[in-house]
């Protein structure tokens, strides 16, 4: 019968060997990323080492042990680590290809730091909370963390580092600065998680259909590749989705918007319906602006991962469902 203690040895060991297998994974994926796209290898391999250090950051935000042992230092000594490292994948990149500015540089400590300081000179509460999500949103809908990288080839987009470091940075501001619970932070879901996220993906389908034909968002089709590449295709989908832009936004507008709005109108539904409101909204630019088609889809959508998020208490359960809804858009819509 295994103790407590060597149940909690075995996941450390897990955790601690699950990053070498990263890092060998990041690598497999981007030499395969450089053929498809006829990426020149010793570029994918000056990329390397930043996407790496990013991705050791990322996957530290992920691991409830490792965050509780930075969060045994003062707040402010936590976000100085945070702004810190939100500069070390822009270092290594424009190291690597030849494009560093010290005001980039600059540029990027200064928002990180911003971030990282909110709440160790601002209160954990209201107004504070509210203007944390816009400050955060504004950067991002502005692209402003992203500027300072230049792509040294096509399809080698850099600028996805300043994305992820971006996601990053706020995560770990509210869990390890602000404190903030109930959120059910983690990259992956337990059975039960995985469950309530599949069921409402599967009861959004017919929603989704009719919002589409209502909007005109636009016709089903079939894929065009074969299916093996189709099944390649769709896992890679998913689990970039689910481990970054799901975990981002589902955090952001579930995690904490959904939260403190149903507490400050005292109604959870109110919380659900105004996140989803603002969820959809937030995709006003998405590809042209006004796109008031995905604002409306994107707006349904937050409705049932909203539904996930409370039913489950937890955002791991929203992101399935919301990976699955852009793996699917993805493949039969685009």
């Amino acid at each position: 019968m295994v103790t407590r203690k060597g149940y909690d040895g075995i996941v450390a060991m897990k955790e601690t060997w699950a990053l070498p297998l990263i890092w060998f994974g990041s690598a497999a994926a981007a030499f395969v990323y450089a053929r498809q796209y006829h990426i020149p290898l010793h570029l994918a391999l000056a990329a390397l080492p930043a996407f790496l250090l990013e991705a050791s950051f990322y996957y530290t935000l992920g691991v409830e042990r490792w965050r509780t042992r930075l969060e045994r230092l003062p707040p402010a000594a936590v976000a100085l680590a945070l702004t810190l490292s939100a500069a070390a994948p822009y270092c290594a990149a424009s190291l690597a290809f030849g494009f560093f500015r010290w005001e980039a540089l600059a540029a990027i400590l200064g928002l990180a730091g911003v971030a990282s300081f909110w709440y160790v000179l601002l209160p954990r509460q209201g107004a504070a909370d509210l203007l944390f999500v816009v400050f955060m949103a504004a950067v991002f809908l502005a692209n402003l963390e992203r500027r300072e990288y230049i792509d040294p080839y096509p399809k080698l987009t850099l600028d996805v580092l300043g994305k992820v470091m971006w996601i990053r940075t706020g995560a770990f501001a509210m869990l390890s600065v602000r404190r903030m619970k109930g959120v059910g932070f983690g990259f992956w879901p337990k059975r039960r998680e995985w469950g309530i996220g599949l069921a409402y993906f599967v009861v959004f389908l017919p929603a989704a259909a009719l919002a589409s034909w209502a909007v005109g968002f636009g016709s089903p089709h079939l894929p065009l590749q074969g299916w093996d590449r189709i099944t390649l295709l769709a896992l890679g989908t998913f689990f970039g989705v689910l481990w970054v832009l799901a975990l981002g936004e589902e955090f952001f507008f579930r995690g904490l918007l959904q939260q403190w709005i149903g507490q400050w109108l005292k109604s959870e539904w109110m919380g659900l319906a105004l996140a989803s409101l603002l969820f959809g909204l937030a995709h006003l630019w998405f590809h042209a602006f006004p796109n008031w088609r995905m604002v409306a889809m994107a707006a349904v959508a937050g409705v049932f991962y909203g539904l996930a998020f409370r039913q489950a208490r937890s955002i791991r359960a929203s992101m399935v469902t919301h990976a699955l809804t852009v793996t699917a858009w993805k493949l039969f819509f685009s």
